[in-house]
């Protein structure tokens, strides 16, 4: 089969492989492949996308180091990649960030706004196949399978219009990776940041994978990679290697995964039906907390914050988690099933606490976070005839609360709990609503 180019500027293609440089406009932005013609399931992926929309939204900042995040005590949401050859990376200790990129300017994240963008880069993936699973709020796989016909053109040159219709329209760049499933167009598009356009072809794929690292396996983090290399796998390749029967010995289902994945196997397809599985509000204190009663307000705010949400979204859920983190990064989860789905603050805010009372025993906490799994959609009332009297008039209020702060705003109605503790010295720096992202799982 023989090789062919494309152009990512200019769009012009051909076959062969030995340009430097396009033909047509001569730009060196080439991508040549014996498969580029025949491959469609593609991960598109923004490239450090906050960071990319506040510096498009203010030119003065396109050559200095950028850092989305908040206050001292919080974490590195993403930063540009001026900022990223200093070493900063997402989700590092702001401290840490700002002693590694000190000239860095620090922008608290504008969730509203990076939602918006994101819904009009959705917009342009849907105008190219109905087949989009976006798996957060800057990315998404796509399945071009079939779509020759209607864009006139073979899904590289579609996916190539496609990344410079963003760039030149909305104004942030992305990255392309395109292969035959899903697990390599992920890793594909990792390849080559930022602007990137990598592909990984079938013929290529066992070769490809055998120097890699395990831990580019999705699946695989830092506990489960040491136990791997404590037993003596390092490379993908030493899994194509190694008895798939023994692999599943040592570690189960998962290994049974590893070692399809170590071939290029990936059966997944590209679902467009995925469901939310939970939303989550949580809060990095500007210094650390041990007390019950402050850390119980803090858990009342996320509370209220988690619930706010799911009224939006008209969702309610039946498996509250708690989160805490402690001041030397240990993180604890605890959860309780519920007897009915709720999104009533008050409901949330009682399941946690009984699961934080458990834990404030005088460990000092940094994190709290509240979340609710099990979702499905509110029918719009409340059940108060299954409800105890007293929950049900709790019910009632909040729902009172809610209509007031309609019309006049959200600080109209403040429980008495927070008002007393609104100048609170350990108030919130940066939170991280995990659904802000309007993440979907893979």
């Amino acid at each position: 089969m023989a090789p062919t180019w494309l152009c990512r500027d200019c769009l012009s293609t051909g076959p062969g492989d030995t340009h430097q440089r396009c033909p047509c406009c001569g730009s060196p932005r080439l991508r040549s492949h014996v498969e580029l013609s025949e491959l469609s399931i593609a991960h598109v992926d923004c490239d450090a996308f906050y960071a990319s929309v506040e510096k498009r939204d203010d030119p003065s900042l396109r050559d200095k180091p950028l850092i989305i995040g908040g206050g001292v005590r919080g974490v590195v949401s993403t930063c540009c990649y001026i900022a990223r050859q200093s070493g900063v990376r997402s989700a590092m200790p702001m401290f840490k960030a700002r002693e590694l990129c000190p000239d860095a300017v620090v922008i608290k994240p504008d969730m509203s706004k990076y939602v918006e963008v994101s819904r009009q880069i959705r917009r342009h993936m849907e105008a190219l196949t109905p087949l989009v699973e976006p798996i957060s709020i800057d990315e998404a796989f796509l399945d071009l399978t079939g779509t020759e016909r209607t864009h006139r053109a073979p899904p590289a040159l579609s996916l190539a219009r496609f990344a410079k219709t963003i760039e030149e329209d909305i104004g942030v760049t992305i990255s392309v990776g395109l292969s035959h499933n899903k697990f390599l167009a992920k890793i594909a598009s990792d390849l080559d940041k930022p602007r990137g356009f990598a592909v990984i072809g079938k013929a290529e794929t066992i070769d490809f994978l055998a120097p890699k690292p395990i831990s580019i396996i999705f699946g695989v983090g830092k506990v489960f990679s040491e136990t791997l290399k404590r037993d003596g796998y390092h490379t993908i390749g030493q899994l194509q290697q190694e008895d798939p029967h023994r692999l599943m010995r040592l570690y189960g289902e998962t290994g049974a995964r590893l070692a399809r994945l170590a071939q290029g196997q990936d059966s997944r397809v590209v679902a467009t039906d995925g469901e939310m599985k939970s939303v989550s509000s949580e809060t990095t204190f500007n210094t650390d907390i041990a007390g019950l009663e402050a850390l119980s307000t803090e858990l009342l705010k996320c509370s209220e914050r988690l619930s706010e949400r799911l009224k939006t979204k008209n969702l309610v859920g039946d498996t509250v988690t708690l989160k805490l983190k402690t001041a030397g990064f240990k993180l604890r989860t605890r959860a309780r099933h519920l007897m009915m789905p709720t999104q009533l603050a008050n409901v949330l805010y009682e399941a946690g606490l009984g699961l934080l009372q458990r834990e404030a025993d005088g460990t000092a906490f940094r994190l709290i976070g509240i979340g609710i799994s099990g979702l499905e959609q509110a029918d719009g009332t409340d059940p108060a005839d299954l409800l105890e009297p007293q929950v049900a008039r709790k019910a009632a209020a909040e729902r009172a609360m809610d209509r007031v702060r309609s019309r006049f705003g959200r600080e109209a109605v403040v429980r008495g709990k927070l008002y007393q503790t609104r100048t609170d010295a350990a108030a919130p720096v940066s939170e991280e609503e995990a659904d802000d992202l309007e993440g979907r799982t893979r």
